[in-house]
């Protein structure tokens, strides 16, 4: 299985998927325990949702499980969130705090640097190659990391999570004008659909590291909360045909306006 699927288009816009794969070795899989073999923090249905939504965007998506390595988080390691909860490179917990591996059967330091040049590294690699070359053709690129998560995770935040959280890490990773049209759709979309701008979620590793809008490469992060699109945030974790259309349409009007910024020169490098 190849670590990573890349789409090529012509829209100065890239969709990022690090989090939608679901495919493990046999081995790997066969050392979860119950809890980790449900793969309940995956980003359900994430190609799905945003498939046909922007013609010419290119898409980066990997196909490898989050509990094999997490291709949105710092290769070194480092916390995105430092004094808060949240999962590793190579997660030992699900995202409630529950381990996920059978006793004995963690990874070692060894094993997760070879994850990290197996899986994360091409991944990334794929990513930048793409976002060179859509940048060569239009002078920018826009790279969109999208995401999805349970709406209730004690472990991870209070309370109920807005259907849109927007991660532009303090407004650092893309120009004014890409976080105001984000915000812009989000906003008016149907009523119940709530957001929040660099809530609990700021924007991972993905954003943190392309986003350098004086470069002519502008990132947001988007994470959807399911009950968004689910029938239900619990296995099977069944997409709504209803809730995703209303999601898709709010979705396509805002990737549609990053495209048409990106094309006019609207967020043009601040400097080259």
């Amino acid at each position: 299985m190849t670590p990573v699927e890349v789409l090529p288009g012509d829209s100065p816009v890239i969709l990022a998927q690090p989090h939608g794969g679901t495919w493990l070795p046999d081995d790997l899989r066969a050392r979860l325990n119950a809890n980790g073999q449900a793969l309940a923090d995956t980003d359900w249905h994430i190609t799905a949702l945003y498939d046909g939504l922007l013609a010419g965007a290119t898409v980066v998506r990997a196909t490898v499980h989050r509990y094999a390595i997490d291709a949105n988080r710092d290769p070194a390691g480092v916390s995105l969130y430092p004094g808060q909860n949240t999962t590793t490179l190579c997660p030992l917990t699900d995202f409630d705090g529950a381990p996920i591996w059978t006793t004995g059967q963690e990874p070692s330091p060894d094993e997760v640097e070879a994850r990290r040049q197996a899986w994360h590294a091409p991944y990334h690699a794929a990513l930048q190659a793409e976002i060179d070359r859509v940048r060569a053709r239009h002078g920018i690129a826009v790279a969109y990391d999208c995401h999805s998560i349970r709406s209730r995770i004690p472990f991870l935040f209070d309370g109920l999570l807005p259907v849109f959280s927007i991660g532009t890490n303090g407004g650092v990773t893309c120009a004014p004008a890409i976080e105001a049209a984000v915000i812009r759709h989000c906003a008016a979309a149907t009523p119940g659909m709530d957001m929040v701008l660099n809530g609990r979620f700021r924007g991972g590793w993905t954003t943190r590291h392309y986003g350098r809008p004086e470069t002519g490469v502008h990132a947001v992060q988007m994470e959807l909360a399911q009950r968004a699109y689910l029938a239900d945030e619990t296995p099977p974790w069944t997409l709504d045909p209803t809730r995703a259309r209303t999601l898709r349409h709010v979705l396509g009007g805002l990737l549609a306006d990053l495209d048409h910024f990106a094309r006019s020169g609207a967020a043009a490098p601040l400097t080259v």
